[in-house]
C-alpha cells in the first residue's frame, strides 16, 4: 500500500490521507472495491468499530431510575415542547420577525424545542443565520443536536453538566434561555401536569402552597443582567429541597424523551453490511480514508465521538449578534460539573456510576477545549464548532486543512494542528463520507408535538 504522508486535522484528530497516486490493497488510491475483504484488515476493523451490525441503545443510566420509563418519556415529550415554564423575553432583538419567539416583554415563549427544533434533526433551524440561539437572548454557543445525546455521559460543549437530569437547572434559570426560576417552574408542573407528575413520581410536595404564586411574567428576570452569562434572577425557594425535586424529576423526565432521539443506521451502514451501492465511489473512498488516516482515534466508535475535550484552535473573532466570548471552555466546565450539588454525587442523583472520576482535578490544560461532537448525521446541522464559526462540512476541512486559527481563542492550541496544504480531491472525499452518515432520524411519533394539558 503506498500512502503519501500528507495529513489533515479532521475534528480534532490528525489525519493521513492517501491523496496521490498508487495503490492500495482495495485498488487505485481514492477507490475502493466493494468486496470488503479485499480491504486490510486493520482497516475492515476500524471500519466496523464505526459500523456494528445494529447500532447500541444508550447506556443504562444509574443517575435516572426513571430513564428508560416509557410513562417518563411520553412526559418528558410534553414537557420539551411546552413553552409555559419560560418568563419574559428580555432581547430587544425579540421583535416578532421570522426568527424570534415572539416580542420583548412576551412570555412563555421559549421551550426546549424551541432551539433544538424536532422538524430539524433537534437542533437549531430557527434562530437567524443558523449559528447561535435567540432564546429571551442571545445565547453564546451553537445548541447542538440532541440527536445519540443519551450515549453522552458529560454533557454541553464544556462538559458543564454530567446528567441530563441538571441539565435542565442551566436552561430554566439562565436569562438568555427560559429566563425563569425553579419556583415558577415547580409551580406550572402544580398548575398542569399534577396527575402525571404524582402518577410517576408520587404526590407534589405540600410546601409548594406556602410560596407567592407567581405569574409568567415575575419567573426570571425583569431586565437582562449585566453579564446574562452568569447573573440569575432566583425567586424564593431556589434552595428548597422540594422545589429543587420537583425541576430534577422535570429533568429525568425529559432525559427518558431524549434518550429515544436517535439518527439511526446511515448509507455507511449498508454499505458496510453489504449493500454495494449504498455508497458512491467518492464516500467509499472518503470512508477508507477517515479510518486509515486516524480520524477515527477522536471520531470513535459507532456515535463517532470519544466524548472528550479538545483545543483546536477555534477562534470567535466576528460580532454576529453579541460581541465575541472569550470561551474558557472544559477548563472552567468541567470544574462546574464537579462542585455542582446537583450532581451524580448529589442527593438527587438515583445512584453514582463514577462518570466523574473521568474528570482530572487540574483541568487547566482544557483550556479553550471543546467535547468532540458525534458525527451521526453531521451533514444536517446547518453551522459547526461551539459557536458556529464555520458554515458547512467544507469549511470545516478547511478549517482544520488550514491548522486552526493562530489567535481569538483561550488555551493552546493542540500541537497537531498545522497547515497542511491538502488536495481539493482529498477535501471533497471526507466531505462526501460525512454526509453518508445521515439515517433516518427519529420515529415521527416523538418528532411531533403532543397534545399538552390546559
Amino acid at each position: 500500500m503506498k500512502t503519501c504522508g500528507l495529513t489533515v486535522a479532521l475534528f480534532g484528530c490528525t489525519c493521513s490521507i492517501l491523496a496521490c497516486s498508487g495503490t492500495n490493497d482495495a485498488g487505485a488510491a481514492g477507490e475502493l472495491d466493494h468486496e470488503h475483504p479485499a480491504l486490510p484488515a486493520e482497516t475492515l476493523n476500524r471500519l466496523l468499530a464505526l459500523s456494528p451490525e445494529e447500532l447500541p441503545a444508550p447506556p443504562s443510566d444509574t443517575t435516572n431510575s426513571y430513564a428508560d420509563d416509557p410513562r417518563a418519556a411520553a412526559l418528558g415529550q410534553k414537557f420539551f415542547f411546552d413553552t409555559r415554564f419560560s418568563g419574559p423575553l428580555l432581547d430587544a432583538d425579540n421583535d416578532g420577525a421570522p426568527g424570534t419567539l415572539g416580542v420583548m416583554g412576551e412570555a412563555s415563549r421559549v421551550s426546549c424545542e424551541s432551539c433544538h427544533n424536532a422538524t430539524a434533526s433537534f437542533l437549531d433551524a430557527r434562530s437567524a443565520r443558523g449559528q447561535i440561539s435567540l432564546g429571551s437572548g442571545w445565547t453564546r454557543r451553537r445548541a447542538p443536536s440532541l440527536l445519540d445525546v443519551g450515549h453522552a455521559q458529560l454533557l454541553m460543549w464544556d462538559g458543564r453538566r454530567d446528567t441530563a437530569y441538571n441539565q435542565v437547572f442551566g436552561v430554566i434559570e439562565s436569562p438568555l434561555e427560559f429566563n425563569s426560576s425553579r419556583l415558577f417552574v415547580a409551580q406550572q408542573i402544580a398548575r398542569y401536569y399534577r396527575s402525571e407528575y404524582e402518577a410517576l413520581f408520587g404526590a407534589l410536595p405540600a410546601g409548594l402552597a406556602d410560596y407567592e404564586s407567581l405569574e409568567p411574567e415575575q419567573a426570571g428576570c425583569s431586565e437582562m443582567p449585566a453579564d446574562p452569562l452568569v447573573e440569575r434572577c432566583p425567586k424564593p425557594g431556589h434552595d428548597d429541597p422540594d422545589v429543587i425535586r420537583v425541576v430534577v424529576n422535570m429533568g429525568k423526565a425529559i432525559a427518558a424523551y431524549e434518550r429515544l432521539l436517535d439518527c439511526g443506521p446511515s448509507k455507511f451502514d449498508a454499505w458496510m453490511h453489504g449493500d454495494e451501492t449504498a455508497l458512491t465511489p467518492e464516500q467509499q473512498a472518503g470512508a477508507v480514508h477517515f479510518v486509515e488516516s486516524g480520524c477515527d482515534d477522536c471520531h470513535s466508535g459507532p456515535y463517532l465521538s470519544d466524548q472528550k475535550f479538545y483545543n483546536v484552535g477555534s477562534a470567535n473573532l466576528q460580532a454576529v449578534f453579541v460581541e465575541p466570548y472569550d470561551d474558557p471552555g472544559a477548563a472552567v466546565g468541567l470544574q462546574g460539573a464537579l462542585a455542582d450539588p446537583l450532581n451524580a454525587r448529589g442527593d438527587y442523583s438515583d445512584g453514582d456510576d463514577g462518570r466523574l472520576d473521568a474528570i482530572p482535578k487540574d483541568t487547566a490544560e482544557l483550556l479553550g477545549a471543546f467535547r468532540t461532537p458525534t458525527l451521526r448525521c453531521v451533514s444536517r446541522r446547518p453551522s459547526f464548532m461551539h459557536a458556529a464559526q464555520e458554515r458547512s462540512l467544507t469549511d470545516v476541512v478547511t478549517f482544520f486543512d488550514r491548522g486552526g486559527d493562530s489567535i481569538g481563542f483561550q488555551g493552546t492550541k493542540d500541537p497537531k494542528l498545522v497547515p497542511l496544504n491538502l488536495t481539493s480531491e482529498a477535501r471533497k472525499q471526507l466531505v462526501e463520507f460525512l454526509e453518508a452518515l445521515d439515517g433516518e432520524g427519529p420515529s415521527p411519533e416523538l418528532i411531533e408535538p403532543p397534545e399538552l394539558p390546559q
